[in-house]
């Protein structure tokens, strides 16, 4: 069996074309539809459909919705299948999963498994970006609006930019930066074809962490333009590094997101680190 664990509340989906989805997945054989009521579903949904002997657990939802899922997912032969239906989409869109339902439905029936990498800050697994700074602070803003879509990750936005102040940070015992963002970076874009980390592979053992200086409104505009032209590595105010373990210090109570979610940390340090090889996907 096939078990689906779908997010009714993710993106911004018509009424009909859930419908549309769920018919789509009955009409194939084996598949089984668990449908989330409340946060943290996911999790609960996704241990009882490995308990009932699931042959592929797929994940119908955004980011968070799939990290949920691949989280109780990593380390075992059990892979995860992604119907992207979030705001952003940007696991989904680094395995060149279709946006379009219908061909997603078809390469979790018809396609083959990959392993990919799952990173941590601290104990919070995430598989696409995590961060602090102007992303966390948009991502908080997102959450708190509960309402989804790209409309409104774009108002989360715009809120934020009037909002947001730099974070000081210091990278493995590092002098202290002021940052407009700190991205760690496991797949290559936040969603929505934002390339963060143009040259960042999911299978290769290691993350990138994207340093975005403090700027000035002028030049932070040809900075955003880059994520969308997929050379942000080429840009003077922004520093990369590849690596496989790395230890953060900065301001406690500072918003930070894993995959698009917003946490906070109790803590003044983040550990960063990954697995190699730890999840298997259907691509």
């Amino acid at each position: 069996m096939n078990y689906f664990i779908y997010n009714p509340i993710s993106g911004n989906h018509s009424a009909r074309k859930k419908k549309k989805l769920l018919d789509l997945i009955s009409s194939y054989p084996d598949n089984i539809v668990f449908e989330t009521k409340q946060q943290g579903d996911e999790i609960v949904l996704a241990k009882r459909a490995i308990e009932l002997g699931a042959k592929c657990v797929i994940a119908v939802g955004g980011d968070g919705t799939i990290n949920k899922v691949a989280s109780v997912l990593k380390g075992i032969d059990i892979p995860l299948g992604i119907i992207p239906i979030g705001s952003g989409n940007g696991l989904a869109r680094h395995l060149s999963i279709s946006m379009n339902i219908k061909k997603a439905l078809s390469t979790v029936m018809k396609g083959s498994c990959i392993s990919i990498d799952s990173c941590f800050l601290n104990d919070q697994v995430f598989f696409c970006t995590a961060g602090l700074g102007f992303d966390a602070h948009v991502a908080n803003t997102f959450d708190a609006r509960k309402k989804r879509g790209l409309l409104n990750y774009i108002i989360a936005v715009f809120i934020s930019l009037f909002r947001f102040k730099p974070v000081h940070v210091s990278i493995n015992n590092g002098p202290v930066e002021e940052l407009f963002l700190l991205t760690i970076s496991n797949a290559n874009q936040y969603g929505n074809n934002a390339f963060i980390s143009p040259n960042a592979d999911i299978q290769d053992g290691k993350f990138e962490i994207i340093k975005i200086k403090r700027l000035h409104p002028i030049k932070l505009i040809s900075v955003v333009l880059r994520l969308f032209l997929k050379n942000i590595d080429k840009s003077s105010n922004v520093d990369i590094i590849n690596t496989n373990q790395a230890t953060i210090h900065f301001r406690v109570n500072q918003s930070i997101h894993a995959d698009g979610e917003a946490l906070f940390s109790e803590s003044d340090i983040l550990n960063v680190s990954i697995q190699t090889n730890s999840l298997k996907v259907v691509v």
